[in-house]
């Protein structure tokens, strides 16, 4: 019998495997998939990632009317940062450390409000969480929606092709499902609208969310700055948007072995820490995946977390309750036994953030289990 997260997506019509073996389809076979998932005459079940791609088609509109009618190079700079921090640091704040692995808590439902809507809404929450909890079950192995070793488009396509969730769950998969995303502030279908829409999302409360967001924030930046910095911001989500597909198939090296000494400790996988993700969203992927529900994923003293800071600070506000921190671990686990291979003790100086918050408050765990409960 599956697992739960094993049959938790829709599987693309060429399969994960075969022979037991992970199976790469040819790039025409993923393209008439993709188109396939795009089709919502021939299934309106396709509605949630057509519509997800349509959404971040739809600013690149803003991005043609900057580029045309208000460019400036200090406008490029503003948007270059908004959208490679900004919105970076708040899909790996809310996306990816909450919505995917509850490594934090919030206090009351208008801090989750609030923070969930701080930038420009980009990604659907369904889209992302379900599908990188089936990522990190089984990382480049057979069933892994954005298999790196099923090479760039089968990444980069990722969301449309092998990341909604599956049309055939019965009900006690669907509600359990459901539940978890509850858990996280989506309203989610009954069953009986999930069998006809084949989503969690209802359609009506996603483009309800997108007008209301895009219209808050339009208005924000207008009053700031005009039209040229709303549509120098909503322009640069565009290239975010689009961007950030990109991103797992280079955060595993891209099928190859691009791990170094000292500071990627996962072995078992190709996932690195680029400095690049790590600095402008607090992505060091290496981290990551050897502490998945972690809030925190900067470890070594050059590793900056701008998400981990986020979050910090919103506990030490009391907007957050509760945090998994492993940084303890990691030293204990991995840090201390590779200092100890070479022949060195660790001291406080060599200690990658020793001037770190010592967090040992019982509202902050230092265990995680290997998957948020559903």
């Amino acid at each position: 019998m599956s697992t739960f997260l094993e049959r938790v997506l829709e599987p693309p019509h060429y399969g994960y495997e075969r022979n037991g073996k992970l199976y790469v389809p040819s790039n025409k076979e993923i393209l008439v998939q993709f188109l396939s998932r795009m089709n919502i005459f021939k299934s309106k079940k396709n509605w949630l990632p057509f519509s997800s791609w349509l959404m971040t088609l739809l600013l690149l509109i803003p991005l043609y009317i900057f580029a045309v009618d208000y460019f400036s190079w200090k406008l490029l700079v503003v948007g270059f940062f908004y959208s490679m921090v900004g919105l970076g640091t708040h899909g790996t704040v809310y996306l990816h450390r909450y919505c995917s692995h509850r490594a934090y808590r919030f206090r009351t439902r208008l801090c989750r409000f609030v923070v969930k809507n701080l930038t420009i809404k980009v990604i659907p929450e369904e889209i992302y969480a379900v599908s990188h909890l089936v990522h990190h079950k089984f990382s480049e192995k057979p069933g892994d929606p954005y298999n790196v070793y099923g090479g760039w488009l089968y990444c980069f396509l990722a969301d449309a092709i092998h990341n909604p969730i599956s049309t055939r769950l019965d009900k006690k998969d669907y509600h359990k499902l459901s539940k978890f995303m509850t858990s996280a502030g989506l309203k989610t279908n009954s069953y009986d609208s999930y069998q006809k829409y084949g989503s969690l999302t209802p359609p009506l409360y996603f483009f309800m969310t997108y007008f209301l967001n895009w219209t808050f924030w339009y208005t924000v930046f207008f009053l700031i700055g005009g039209h040229a910095l709303a549509t120098c911001l909503f322009g640069s989500a565009a290239i975010w948007g689009i961007g950030v597909r990109t991103f797992n198939y280079d955060g595993h090296g891209g099928g190859k072995d691009k791990k170094k000494e000292g500071i990627d400790f996962l072995k078992t996988e190709n996932c690195i820490n680029q400095v690049w993700a790590g600095y402008v969203s607090g992505e060091w992927h290496n981290n990551h995946h050897l502490y998945p529900n972690g809030a925190r994923a900067g470890f070594l003293r050059y590793q900056l977390d701008l998400a981990w800071l986020f979050i910090l600070g919103c506990y030490k506000m009391k907007l957050v309750t509760q945090l998994n921190d492993p940084y303890p671990r990691f030293i204990k686990e991995h840090y201390e036994p590779y200092l100890k291979s070479k022949g060195q003790k660790i001291t406080s100086k060599e200690t990658p953030l020793s001037n770190t918050e010592n967090l040992s408050q019982p509202s902050v765990k230092h265990s995680e289990s290997p998957t948020p409960r559903m």
